[in-house]
């Protein structure tokens, strides 16, 4: 029961993601609105993180990213069984944050989607493998110590918006594979896709190994 509790929290959590963030994107990202909309998509996003890490933190952990998860897994934060459950979860979420979305707006914006920075998916899964490394690698430092609990939501919330920042221009950051695969499969707009699924986690597990490296060893 504890472990469907930690899924059930996830998807709700991916679901609240994508339709409050990806719907903000979708509604307020435009060209005639590029500076306007860049910032409030930026908190957007940052601010669901903040909401759902102090509701859903204490059950899940709010990962809401397979990113996320797979570097609690290298780290040995969560087990394998978890790690599946929590991506599933993601995943599911992530699709039905974006069915509402489309049953609310239908295709505005194209769901918040993601795509190619100048159709060049080089450059774009290197934007991506570094964004969510600087992203994954300040939530393992947060949430390295138990004392940093009170704060570790606005961290969060902070440093996904500081990404969003700086990615939106290129990619419309994804950082998250689940957030962008759930609009790309309701809007139908699949391509280019795989790298918003692999530069996630190739980032997640670089900032694990990197982290692994930087932590003081903890003594005995």
């Amino acid at each position: 029961m504890e472990n469907i509790r930690k899924y059930l929290a996830e998807f709700i959590g991916t679901c609240v993601l994508v339709l409050v963030a990806c719907g903000t994107a979708g509604q307020i990202c435009t060209p005639e609105n590029a500076a306007a909309g860049l910032v409030g998509t930026a908190l957007a996003f940052g601010l669901v993180i903040v909401a759902m890490a102090y509701s859903i933190g204490n059950v899940s952990g709010c990962h809401i990213n397979p990113a996320v998860s797979i570097a609690m897994l290298i780290n040995g934060k969560i087990s394998v069984k978890d790690f599946c459950g929590y991506i599933v979860a993601q995943f599911l979420g992530a699709i039905a944050g974006a069915g509402l979305l489309y049953a609310i707006v239908g295709d505005v914006g194209k769901l918040g989607c993601n795509s190619l920075y100048n159709g060049d998916a080089g450059v774009s899964f290197l934007v991506e493998v570094l964004l969510t490394f600087v992203f994954v690698i300040a939530i393992l430092g947060v949430t390295s110590k138990e004392s940093n609990g009170a704060v570790a939501g606005l961290v969060i919330g902070g440093a996904l918006v500081l990404v969003h920042l700086l990615g939106i221009s290129f990619t419309g950051t994804s950082v998250n594979p689940a957030r962008s695969f759930g609009p790309a499969l309701i809007a139908g707009k699949l391509d280019g896709i795989w790298v918003f699924l692999l530069a996630p986690l190739a980032g997640g597990a670089l900032a694990a190994v990197v982290y692994k490296f930087l932590a003081p060893e903890k003594k005995d």
